[in-house]
């Protein structure tokens, strides 16, 4: 039977006969459903028109994402390091060149994924190369493709490798999770939970960022506080290009600042 994948947002289904009536991931209001309603593929048709690209983005550090872009778009991060590598996020597609570039690479040790929107083929990536993909348990209840490779940590912080932590900042999901690479200055692997804007300059700090929808100050305030005990220069996104290479603590500090500002102008009588 074939696991359906909704083509909005790249989620996988179990195995079914026919595609789900609905999709929640799409219908929660951080998402939203194409005005042309839902559709579905699988990753077998997706293998057949799509392929992945690869980049090296800084030293032992790799993006892949998929062309035609399907569903979200968004990037996967490979991280080298020398305890096993961290695959952050995932990309729908996984396909024999994928597979074969992974294990060049040295294989996978672990899967860590920042929020539901992410999950997308998780469990196939876990299965394929036989590690845990980490996911926060706060957003259990978003996962709808249950399997023994899901791994579900709780509290703030959790090691997933020597040089790599995850650290849940909640803001955009209640379970939003960074990872903090402790390699040289440091960097923070963000996804989208803070996104970095076209200017590389600043982060967006959203609930939702197709339907706008922004974060309050207080929250804001913390997840800054919270990465700012962190030591890190560099800041890596979800999407092609959005890195900022250096100064990152600065632009994430002054992100903060300037969203915090708006806000209370806004609230001002």
């Amino acid at each position: 039977m074939p696991r359906f994948l909704c083509t909005a947002c790249g989620t996988q289904w179990p195995d079914a006969d026919a595609p789900p009536r609905r999709c929640p991931v799409c219908e929660d209001e951080r998402q939203f459903v194409p005005p042309g309603g839902q559709s579905w593929t699988t990753l077998e048709r997706l293998r057949i028109g799509h392929s992945n690209a690869w980049r090296a983005i800084a030293p032992d550090l790799f993006a892949v994402q998929t062309f035609p872009a399907f569903a979200i778009g968004q990037r996967a991060l490979l991280v080298r390091t020398p305890a096993g590598n961290l695959l952050w996020d995932c990309v729908a597609l996984l396909d024999d060149a994928t597979e074969a570039i992974v294990r060049a690479l040295g294989g996978l040790a672990a899967v860590a994924i920042s929020h539901p929107h992410y999950y997308t083929t998780m469990a196939e990536w876990g299965r394929a190369f036989g590690v845990p993909v980490w996911l926060h348990a706060d957003d259990r209840g978003h996962v709808v493709r249950h399997d023994p490779c899901l791994r579900f940590w709780e509290g703030e912080t959790q090691a997933v490798l020597p040089e790599v932590a995850l650290h849940r900042l909640g803001g955009h999901f209640a379970g939003a999770t960074i990872a903090h690479w402790s390699r040289g200055a440091g960097a923070l692997l963000v996804g989208d939970v803070m996104q970095v804007l076209p200017d590389r300059k600043h982060l967006g700090l959203m609930r939702s960022y197709p339907c706008l929808i922004p974060l309050p100050p207080e929250q804001v305030r913390r997840m800054a506080e919270r990465c700012a005990a962190l030591p890190f220069d560099a800041i890596h996104g979800a999407f092609a290009d959005r890195d900022i290479v250096a100064g990152g603590k600065e632009a994430l500090a002054r992100s903060a600042e300037r969203h915090c500002a708006w806000a209370q102008a806004m609230q001002a009588p």
